[in-house]
């Protein structure tokens, strides 16, 4: 029989606010899973071909580059990391050392590169669907197939982290098994006379930048699914330990790939629009269609991920007071921030319904790169002031050097991108300045006085 209080109890208890609302669910596996799941998206499938026509055989050097620029970026955000943990990833990092408006200026940032990034691997994804489905290829039917996939991703993070982190392990395992296996056999079967590590082999340095913005948004993601710390287990021992294994493995898988790439399909990859798929039918017919199958495993992987981690980013600027007050609150039941999910799926929605991976990708890479800047500086700054929220951080050696090893290569790659790039950039954080000053204004307003 029930009680009284049962019977008074609300049907539908009232939102949970704030980060002790969430779950701390996400282990340190989840978490590398996590984090191999958002760097391993739609760059892969279009990166060989990409870098071979920019630098010819000598595409391998331009992931080295990029390796060499990413483990400080890395080690940064490991240690940086451990110190800050609450949920919001650079953006609280950055709030945590230099005060509220230089975290929002990364979390704007951080929103355009993710949601930039959401969309642009949703319209590759549709390209992929297509080519094993031609019927996907007509207007229609690609509106109802990205509607399904935002509408699916909505719905499994809805029903909690747990389940969330689940579909992005599950969705890892399933991509990344037939790549490590490609990568694995194919370089017995490489053509090393179409492959070079020489400096004089590259093109110009021209052409190395242009490589370098491509790699840094393939080995991008590890940002975002650091963004949910507060629903991680431990997390000063948890990130450092994922985020190195993470980006290791990437950078093992990426370089590994490039060279098989080019080994099998020699001069014919810098014109091959599925890389990946047509190297796999080099070696065996059938591995082509199994290939595209699993890249579009692993970009709805990607699109898992970055919905889970970018929702956590609004949550943030919610309970921050830099979003309207609903952003910051969890559903009861599942302990999850329901408009933050539907607003970030709906703007990439309604993005990669009009625009492509080409032209969304470099506003994203820009974006991030100017985010990995700020979150390096910030590494520096929580290790001089010894910031410390739960156990003990992860210590940086030589104090400000890979920090600034850091933010030197993140310099040199953004001073590649065009007026075009840093025109989309700059228009995008203005208008998200212009919100930030709004709601600045709108708090310091004596509430009305009662009548």
């Amino acid at each position: 029989m029930s009680t009284p209080a049962e019977h008074d109890a609300p049907r539908n208890p009232a939102p949970l606010e704030g980060d002790a609302a969430l779950i701390r669910a996400v282990g340190s596996f989840a978490l590398t899973a996590a984090v191999i799941n958002s760097i391993v998206g739609g760059g892969i499938f279009r990166m060989p071909s990409a870098l071979s026509a920019q630098m010819g055989a000598a595409a391998p050097l331009a992931l080295v580059a990029g390796a060499l620029a990413i483990i400080p970026i890395a080690l940064c955000f490991a240690a940086v990391g451990s110190r800050a943990v609450a949920t919001g990833g650079p953006y609280t990092y950055v709030s945590a050392t230099f005060g509220a408006f230089a975290g929002f200026i990364a979390g704007a940032l951080m929103w355009i590169s993710n949601f930039a990034s959401s969309a642009g691997v949703a319209a590759a994804l549709s390209v992929q669907v297509a080519s094993l489905l031609p019927v996907f290829a007509e207007p229609l039917p690609r509106a109802l197939l990205l509607i399904g996939v935002y509408g699916a991703l909505f719905a499994l993070n809805a029903f909690g982290v747990k389940l969330g982190a689940g579909a992005i392990t599950a969705l890892a395992a399933l991509k990344l098994t037939p790549l490590f296996l490609l990568a694995a056999i194919g370089l017995w079967f490489v053509d090393w006379s179409q492959v070079s590590f020489a400096i004089g082999d590259v093109p110009s340095w021209g052409a190395l930048g242009a490589g370098m913005v491509l790699v840094m948004f393939a080995y991008s993601g590890m940002e975002t699914a650091l963004i949910p710390s507060g629903e991680l287990r431990d997390p000063a021992r948890n990130v450092p330990r994922a985020t190195m294994a993470a980006i290791l493995l990437v950078v093992l898988l990426y370089l590994s790939l490039q060279i098989v790439c080019q080994g099998l399909l020699g001069p014919s990859l810098a014109t091959s629009g599925v890389p990946i798929a047509d190297t796999a039918g080099a070696l065996w017919s059938p591995g082509r269609i199994a290939l595209l199958v699993t890249a579009c495993i692993s970009m709805t992987g990607f699109l898992m991920g970055n919905l889970l981690g970018t929702s956590r980013l609004l949550f943030a600027l919610g309970r921050d007071g830099f979003l309207p007050h609903a952003y910051g609150q969890v559903s009861a039941k599942h302990r999850v921030p329901l408009l933050a999910l539907a607003t970030h799926a709906g703007v990439a929605l309604a993005l990669a319904l009009g625009g492509s991976f080409d032209a969304l990708v470099l506003i994203s890479g820009g974006a991030i790169c100017l985010v990995y800047m700020l979150v390096s500086i910030a590494a520096w700054r929580a290790q001089k002031t010894d910031l410390r929220e739960r156990g003990a951080p992860f210590v940086l050696w030589g104090g400000p050097l890979v920090p600034v090893l850091a933010v030197a290569a993140m310099t040199a790659i953004v001073a590649t991108l065009t007026r075009k790039e840093w025109l989309a950039i700059g228009i995008a954080l203005a208008v998200l300045v212009v919100v930030y000053a709004g709601l600045r204004v709108l708090r310091r307003r004596p509430p009305p006085s009662a009548t």
